[in-house]
């Protein structure tokens, strides 16, 4: 008979299986959240998301010069805009209907890097060091930084024919 405290229980096994992972980035993802309530009530504590306003940025970057978007401009300088605060922009020169989805929503794969370090640090079982500390402080930004914004969501409907073609994928399969 299995006890109520077990995790097969009440979840199922590849969430059983991944619990030091969940575990370790917990503390990081309540960070997270109290960075961008505090970023909300003074701009100051946007420094906090520096770490993840760069990962996005350069996923932006990166994925432009691989897609041939040719960017022109990188920044992370944070700039007051009507809406509130705008934390950072790559220009992007070359946006065709092949290459403005991957550009536009490359910031999914910052999300990887919380994951990457939650793996690192557990692969041995679950142990809290000093070290954990910084890196759930470097980690934390990151969750906040993986949703691509909604100028980015406008560039990647350009890409169209990738929904259609993706689509059809689907049905086929």
């Amino acid at each position: 008979m299995n006890s109520l405290f077990e995790c097969s229980v009440w979840a199922p096994a590849w969430l059983c299986s991944h619990r030091d992972m969940l575990i370790y980035l917990a503390p990081s993802v309540l960070l997270a959240l109290l960075i961008r309530a505090l970023a909300v009530r003074h701009p100051f504590f946007l420094l906090f998301r520096l770490a993840g306003t760069i990962s996005h940025e350069l996923a932006h970057l990166i994925a432009g010069t691989l897609t041939g978007a040719r960017p022109a401009a990188f920044t992370v300088k944070p700039r007051r805009i009507k809406q509130g605060w705008e934390l950072g922009s790559v220009h992007l020169t070359n946006v065709r209907w092949y290459n403005a989805a991957p550009s536009a929503l490359a910031p999914f794969v910052v999300v990887l890097l919380p994951f990457a370090v939650a793996w690192w640090r557990t692969r041995s079982g679950l142990n809290f060091q000093w070290v954990d500390i910084a890196l759930a402080f470097a980690v934390a930004p990151q969750f906040l930084a993986f949703w691509p914004s909604s100028a980015d969501w406008k560039i990647a409907l350009q890409s169209w024919p990738y929904l259609l073609i993706a689509a059809c994928l689907w049905w086929l399969l």
